[in-house]
């Protein structure tokens, strides 16, 4: 009986010492394994737990960086099914490119699609992301070679430690690669990129190939838009997605292309032209880049405005939740520093109006969301300023393209930043009647716009506005309560709070009233 239990014993010991040999090899297997991948060096004799049969039914590859006039594209994919000859390979291009790519019809596994509308086309033929069948996406720019498996092995290694980025890997290890932070206020048109202390950040620039899940890529409203990726990252970013650069996996250069200045050139303004559109189509007006350049791609004084007529004082983009696009902004201030220069020049007693004022004594600038500047004047002054007594009769243009005229809606002025653009300036004329500051033109759905005690205007004080000290009543506190009420300085609220509540903090949803 004693040696029964002692052979047991025996027998349970040998098995525990195998479990834990085994979990020793399997520990450094795996370690083995990753260093190996990282390093795009062979793989040792230690078994897998990813094979090429794996990755060929993980992966889709997707060429979407390319040019139809000079491309490597019949190389590049090549190049991709020399490493996997059975993964899925799409070419996406907004048109059917010509010349054509010379891929051959009986590759199956090789697709070509197009974007572009087709009467007779399904939906699904030209959505790219219907073809994709897998789990993973690999993006890579043409005119690129994949070493060996070992790369595609250590991004989806890689990929399954943090399936919820984006992974990019440098194509050719000696050009630089950078990695970029994004700020991204979607509420105020603006983008901003700044390089990144981490290979952690929100964006890559550089020649790079793509990792993502297929299920993160079709979580973006339009993921393979142009110009690609730089469409892809401000998506991703919009939807806090990350990106991880990894520096010890990289893919190699093919073919050189545009050598020709000709080509270049015609590169250049593509790419010019895909920025433009890519910014307006989101809604992104003014870009700042890394290097500290402003680009803006809203309006100007040679194109309208922003938006369009304002209805019930509360213009479209309130409803978008969005705020006054920044390039209006500018161009109010523009108009706002010329009106000002002009009736300071002709000696015009004026000041700063309902929600101008209140915009100064916020932040000494336009109000985020308004699109209008309004001060009041003197109305025994227009004969000192020569523009509005032109104005009177005919709207009159300045020397600096302003256009300065008697509104239609009533008994005031307006100053238009052009002929074409109508930020605008509006200018009320006040009278004095029994120690009441008075006009002749009011608007009821305004519960600002009302008269108000002679007091305030004696003495005028002044305040900071747009970079420059405006006049302005005094006691401003005061006046602004008298006009909007007590605490309006400290609580902020939209034109008409009764359609519209006022939201704070970045990007937060502006909430309607039932």
């Amino acid at each position: 009986m004693r040696i029964r239990v002692a052979k047991l014993i025996t027998v349970i010991v040998v098995v525990l010492n195998l479990f834990v040999l085994y979990y020793i090899w399997s520990l450094f297997s795996e370690n083995n394994y990753a260093q190996s991948i990282q390093q795009n060096k062979p793989l040792a004799s230690t078994p897998s737990p990813l094979t090429l049969k794996y990755i060929e039914n993980s992966l889709t590859v997707i060429i979407r960086k390319f040019e139809s006039f000079e491309n490597d594209i019949t190389k590049t994919v090549a190049s991709v099914l020399s490493i996997l000859p059975n993964a899925s390979v799409l070419i996406v291009s907004d048109i059917l490119p010509y010349p054509p790519l010379g891929i051959s019809k009986r590759v199956k596994n090789v697709k070509i699609v197009s974007v572009q509308f087709h009467l007779g086309h399904t939906n699904e033929e030209r959505n790219p992301l219907y073809h994709i069948r897998t789990k993973y996406v690999l993006f890579i720019p043409d005119s690129t070679r994949i070493l060996s498996e070992n790369s595609l092995y250590g991004m989806v290694f890689e990929l399954k430690r943090q399936p919820h980025n984006i992974l990019a890997a440098p194509v050719s290890s000696t050009k630089t690669v950078n990695c970029l932070n994004i700020n991204l206020n979607i509420r105020e048109w603006f983008i901003q990129y700044d390089l990144a202390v981490s290979e952690l950040c929100d964006a890559v620039r550089g020649r790079h190939a793509i990792l993502i899940e297929s299920e993160t890529l079709k979580k973006l409203p339009e993921a393979l838009m142009l110009p690609f990726p730089d469409a892809l990252y401000i998506q991703a970013a919009a939807k806090d997605i990350k990106v991880q650069l990894l520096q010890n996996i990289f893919f190699s250069n093919g073919s050189p292309l545009f050598k020709s200045h000709h080509a270049q050139w015609k590169l250049q303004q593509l790419e010019r032209t895909r920025q433009q559109e890519m910014f307006q189509k989101m809604g992104l007006k003014k870009v700042v880049r890394e290097t500290g350049t402003v680009e803006w791609y809203g309006c100007n004084k040679d194109v309208p405005r922003c938006f369009g007529t304002v209805v019930n004082d509360m213009p479209q983009y309130l409803w978008e939740g969005k705020w006054t696009p920044p390039c209006c902004l500018a161009g109010l201030r523009q108009t706002a520093r010329h009106v000002f220069a002009h009736l300071d020049k002709a000696g015009v007693r004026y000041w700063l109006e309902g929600g101008s004022l209140l915009g100064a004594m916020r932040a000494a600038d336009i109000l985020p969301w308004d699109y209008d500047v309004d001060i009041g004047m003197f109305r025994k002054d227009i004969d000192r300023c020569p523009w509005l007594v032109r104005a009177r009769t005919q709207p009159v243009v300045d020397d600096d393209g302003f256009v300065w005229e008697k509104a239609a809606e009533g008994d005031f002025f307006r100053v238009q930043f052009s002929r074409v653009n109508h930020l605008h300036v509006d200018i009320f004329p006040f009278y004095q009647h029994n120690g009441t500051m008075t006009k002749d033109t009011w608007f009821p759905a305004h519960k600002q716009d009302r008269e108000f005690p002679e007091h305030f205007l004696h003495p005028m004080a002044t305040i900071d506005f747009i970079g420059q000290k405006v006049p302005a009543p005094n006691n401003i506190r005061d006046f602004l309560e008298f006009k909007f009420g007590k605490g309006v300085i400290e609580n902020p609220q939209y034109p008409d709070p009764h359609q519209m509540k006022y939201s704070t903090g970045e990007g937060a949803l502006i909430q309607t009233s039932n």
